[in-house]
């Protein structure tokens, strides 16, 4: 507002002189060149304007139809695209700025310091954002992938730019950092497509070890989701204080790791029952001299 007024004052300061010294015309006709001049820096910078969006429009169209057509994924493109359509509006809000006759290098000069100082604020967004794009290019994981993390574990929801949604068992949504998610440690269960099942089956001293041994192979050949190859492996692995350890060893596909897990476990106590295979339990033998 006060600028407004000094250059108010200045003109008709400008008028006041150009009366007193009978140069009122000449002023006209300077007002008039300047207006046209600046008419026309406003018509080219709107041409240039509604000719940009249009092109920025047509851009982005062959840049969605390319990632269709090489099967991106949606995580992926959805990612290009909006990275493409915010540099070339910014491109042509430059373009049209310098054709209204700003100095674009003091615009330019304005935009990095205004980045610097939002990017010392956001710098650990900034690596998130970082981490995203690294986990896009390398895919450590995908969107139906379980995986294990930073402490926690679930199903991929989403890979964002800045986080990871995870969905846990229960059914709760974690947002993992990309930053960390990038430079950490990352476990992918779902990544191959075997996965083997480690199980400990305990029975009690005296028993049999080939029955134990059999009663389990039999229970993994009636169940047709363990892979006959490679095969079932059991095998005394401990003598322990009050148990005779064996350990079992399955190999499944990934989608049927927790069914036969949990099958397992009730397929052996319903098995050794029936074949009267007992199970230990905590022993203490007290000496009397």
């Amino acid at each position: 507002m006060v600028l407004l007024q000094a250059e108010t004052v200045e003109v008709a300061k400008n008028v006041t002189e150009a009366v007193q010294n009978g140069k009122v015309t000449e002023l006209i006709q300077q007002l008039i060149e300047l207006g046209v001049q600046a008419g026309k820096s406003i018509l080219v910078a709107l041409l240039i304007f509604v000719v940009g969006r249009f092109l920025v429009k047509l851009i982005n169209k062959l840049v969605a139809q390319m990632m269709e057509r090489r099967k991106v994924e949606p995580t992926i493109a959805s990612f290009v695209k909006s990275f493409v359509n915010i540099l070339l509006m910014v491109l042509l809000v430059i373009t049209v700025v310098s054709a209204l006759g700003v100095n674009t290098t003091s615009f330019a000069a304005l935009l990095a310091s205004a980045g610097v100082a939002v990017g010392m604020a956001l710098s650990g967004n900034l690596q998130n954002l970082a981490g995203g794009i690294l986990l896009l290019l390398f895919k450590p994981y995908k969107v139906g992938d379980y995986i294990s993390a930073q402490g926690v574990e679930g199903v991929v929801k989403a890979i964002q730019i800045f986080h990871t949604i995870l969905t846990t068992v229960d059914n709760k949504e974690i947002f993992v950092p990309n930053g960390a998610l990038s430079s950490g440690s990352v476990v992918n269960f779902s990544k191959n497509e075997l996965r083997r099942v480690d199980q400990t089956v305990t029975v009690e001293y005296g028993t049999d070890v080939e029955a134990v041994r059999q009663a389990v192979l039999d229970i993994a050949k009636a169940d047709p989701r363990v892979l006959t190859d490679p095969a079932p492996f059991v095998a005394l692995s401990a003598l322990a204080d009050s148990s005779v350890n064996f350990t079992v060893r399955f190999w499944v596909k990934s989608a049927d790791y927790w069914g036969v897990f949990f099958d397992t476990n009730r397929k052996v106590y319903e098995e050794f029952n029936r074949r009267g295979i007992q199970f230990p339990f905590p022993q203490i033998q007290v000496h009397q001299s």
